[in-house]
């Protein structure tokens, strides 16, 4: 199994997805079925972010698995005192605040501000 990223964002806020093919693909023949994948999808996807139209063209159309939160079957939380280890539910929601998540229709994205910073 080969892996591949895709990254989207500047340096200070990233976003990423991981694909996994069979077969290797070449890093330069990768970059040119993105390039392809990204114009079919860029005017019409459906997806929350053009990462994830990418990476679902790239699974339809070249045989890509788009290696999603919706695949996942098991998460553990692991912290640094083992008695804190616990269980997620799917989606890496912690079992008691599972109730809660399912009642969101909304992403939230945490950013550290520095309020007196320039904006350059």
């Amino acid at each position: 199994m080969y892996f591949y990223e895709l990254h989207e964002g500047d340096d200070d806020l990233m976003s990423d997805v991981i694909l996994a093919c069979e077969v290797e693909v070449p890093r330069d023949e990768f970059f040119t079925l993105v390039e392809a994948a990204r114009a079919a999808v860029e005017e019409t996807y459906e997806e929350d972010t053009l990462l994830e139209a990418i990476a679902v063209e790239l699974e339809r159309s070249h045989g890509f698995v788009y290696v999603s939160d919706a695949r996942l079957v098991g998460s553990v939380r692991i912290a640094s005192d083992a008695a804190d280890d616990r269980l997620l539910s799917p989606g890496g929601v912690d079992d008691e605040d599972a109730e809660l998540a399912e009642q969101t229709d909304y992403l939230t994205i945490l950013a550290d501000l520095e309020p007196d910073a320039s904006p350059d």
